[in-house]
């Protein structure tokens, strides 16, 4: 589900953006204006919101971008094996989310946890 849609130019860091179906957050963007009857050029710099994967991309000022809902809310620890398995503290809902080895050696069994829900994609992202 996709909320709003921005230009390129209106991205600014910070932002989170769709690309090639995957979330990013900007890092860094600079926006070129050629001559006199160019268009502006942005050159961002993105870095995704599950993967970690840095991507840089050129595209022209108009260029239209969608923006992702994240919805960022509290879990308990229940159990920590390949995933970790986490009750929601608001639903009481139970799922098994995958987690990163650095995050999950810090996690303890009834600890909370902060995941997102990006697009229905689930990830922890830090220790509370």
């Amino acid at each position: 589900m996709v909320l709003k849609i921005i230009s390129a130019t209106e991205a600014k860091p910070g932002a989170n953006i769709i690309l090639d179906g995957e979330p990013y957050i900007v890092k860094k963007i600079d926006i070129s204006k050629t001559g006199k009857h160019g268009a502006h050029k942005c050159r961002i710099e993105a870095v995704g919101i599950i993967n970690n994967q840095k991507k840089i991309i050129a595209v022209p000022g108009h260029e239209r971008f969608e923006v992702p809902m994240v919805d960022k809310r509290k879990a308990q620890v229940l159990s920590i094996g390949e995933n970790v398995s986490v009750m929601d503290l608001e639903s009481f809902e139970n799922f098994e989310i995958p987690c990163d080895e650095e995050i999950k050696n810090e996690l303890v069994e009834n600890s909370n946890v902060e995941y997102w829900d990006i697009e229905g994609r689930k990830i922890i992202k830090r220790k509370l």
